[in-house]
């Protein structure tokens, strides 16, 4: 298949893209549970119903 272990047949550097993965995953927690503790999900069923029924 292909001649180089780090790269798929495509010509893909495998390593680059398990190091933006990880960077990738690194990052998530920055905002993620940072704006789930502010939200209020009950609140934001409501709006989302009062949305639908303003749409009807």
């Amino acid at each position: 298949m292909a001649k180089n272990p780090n790269k798929t047949v495509a010509g893909t550097n495998v390593q680059e893209v398990k190091q933006q993965n990880a960077q990738s995953k690194a990052g998530q927690g920055q905002f993620g549970t940072e704006f789930a503790s502010e939200t209020n999900a009950q609140e934001v069923r409501q709006q989302n119903q009062k949305s639908q029924a303003n749409k009807k």
